[in-house]
């Protein structure tokens, strides 16, 4: 195991801006933002029954049929407002994003999955039972009927199964079977499901009638998600795209099966500031411009002049097929990008010290986290993790910049310990070797942790045992 430790630079170097509490009172408005936004999806659903009840949809409740159309109607509105949500939560937003994180937006749109198919499911169901009731039909007779005779109601039959095919495809043991590209594929049926299920809910039934407030809710709630939709993740990225024309210089052998990869472009001032955040660049190469891949910059932006013109760079290592292609990208190829994403950054910030933690190559997003996050000097510590020193991946950079900061640095070398539930090499295990005998302080500081999902939820674990509370711990996902 290598340990470097590195000394505190005197007060008012770079990085010491930042006075106490800035941080502590920006996680204060975040976590209020989150509370309201938790606020508004609630009050959204309960708005669309609310309306319903207004426009006298409890009418009818007192036969049998009544009560499972009303039930099948509650389930549908439920569904789908769940749904619009989802698509929100996938859109990109900024106040989204950099409120719960890109992760956490798109953790809660999987959970999503599940209820809103159950409850359109339900409405089918319940529908066609409630109008079979009155008619003396069976349910399936009903549906069939449903079909044939209603006009825009096929559709209807069309868009759940398209629900059922997303969600289906979404499920962890399905997706390992088929290649990202398919899957990707499939969920966008989701745009066409939300498409296909409207006709049916403005022209049958009367169910929004002109005239009624649940007709300009829903109307009003359906232009808005589209336009969302539209705008953070078709307009901005091609904006973006014409803002930065991002063209790659030069590929960089870093180690085996890793290379910089770095882009000369205009305007990269408005990416300054954003280390360990991820953008999704696509290579406008044959056989590479239609695949997506998010890498965080490995470091912030060199700037050649005031107007940002200059450099920027990504890292990467060869974890696939696509990842493989990028190391034989030509000088000139022009990049689309999209971003940035995420709040692995200094806008997770709750406290004045920080400790960054990364493996493999989720050291590179730290690296680029330490050169534009604020500390005073003695207030970081950096723990650098792999099997050797060749795979501390722009190790000697990470060096260089904490020397200039005041951070300490930690290099842990040797093969994996075997002991369950151990981030740490094998000799640092077996000696008693804890996180915080690097880090002492680490209950009252911000964590970042970047490596593979396995070992980072070791040190995540770690981190807990040793107090750090939960919005301390900020946790970027790589695999190797």
């Amino acid at each position: 195991m290598n340990t470097q430790l590195l000394p505190a630079l005197p007060a008012g170097s770079p990085g010491s801006r930042k006075g106490p509490g800035t941080f502590a009172a920006r996680h204060r408005r975040r976590l209020l933002r989150a509370d309201l936004l938790t606020t508004a999806a609630w009050t959204s659903l309960a708005a669309a029954v609310a309306l319903w009840l207004a426009d006298g949809g409890a009418t009818g409740v007192s036969t049998p049929a009544g009560a499972f159309t009303a039930l099948g109607i509650v389930a549908g509105l439920a569904g789908m407002d769940l749904v619009l949500l989802m698509l929100l939560l996938a859109a990109r937003i900024p106040l989204i994003d950099q409120t719960v994180g890109h992760d956490r937006a798109l953790e809660f749109h999987r959970k999503l999955g599940k209820p809103s198919l159950y409850l359109l499911l339900a409405h089918g169901i319940l529908i066609a039972t409630g109008y079979g009731l009155a008619e003396g039909l069976d349910p399936l007779s009903e549906a069939v009927s449903l079909w044939v005779l209603v006009p825009d109601m096929w559709l209807a039959f069309i868009s759940m199964a398209l629900f059922v095919a997303v969600v289906v495809t979404s499920l962890v043991a399905v997706r390992r079977r088929f290649p990202y590209e398919f899957w990707y594929a499939v969920h966008l049926l989701t745009y066409a499901a939300v498409v296909t299920s409207l006709p049916h809910q403005f022209s049958v039934g009367g169910l929004f009638a002109e005239g009624t407030w649940q007709r300009w809710y829903w109307l009003a709630v359906c232009i808005a998600t589209g336009a969302a939709l539209l705008h953070y993740r078709l307009f901005e990225p091609l904006i973006a795209t014409f803002r930065h024309q991002l063209t790659v210089s030069r590929v960089v052998r870093v180690a085996p099966g890793v290379v910089s990869i770095e882009m000369h472009g205009l305007r990269l001032n408005e990416l300054a500031g954003t280390g360990g955040r991820f953008f999704i660049w696509r290579f406008l190469a044959p056989g590479l411009w239609w695949h997506p891949h998010p890498f965080s910059l490995s470091a912030e932006p060199l700037q050649f002049d005031s107007s940002g013109r200059g450099l920027l760079r990504i890292t990467v290592r060869n974890l696939g097929r696509g990842s493989a292609q990028l190391a034989g990208l030509k000088p000139g190829t022009k990049v689309a990008v999209e971003g940035p994403y995420g709040i692995f950054s200094t806008a997770a910030r709750s406290r004045d010290k920080v400790v960054m933690i990364g493996a493999g190559i989720g050291i590179t997003p730290l690296r680029a986290l330490l050169e534009s996050t604020p500390f005073a000097p003695g207030q970081a510590t950096v723990i650098l993790r792999g099997r050797s020193e060749q795979e501390l991946y722009l190790g000697d950079e990470i060096l260089e910049l904490a020397r200039n900061r005041g951070a300490t640095v930690f290099h842990l070398t040797g093969a994996r310990s075997g002991q369950p539930g151990s981030w740490l090499p094998g000799h640092a295990t077996d000696t008693g070797y804890r996180l915080t005998d690097y880090a002492p302080d680490i209950a009252g500081a911000d964590v970042y942790v970047c490596g593979p999902a396995a070992w980072a939820r070791n040190v995540l674990d770690d981190a807990r045992a040793a107090g750090v509370r939960e919005d301390q711990l900020h946790y970027e996902r790589f695999d190797w």
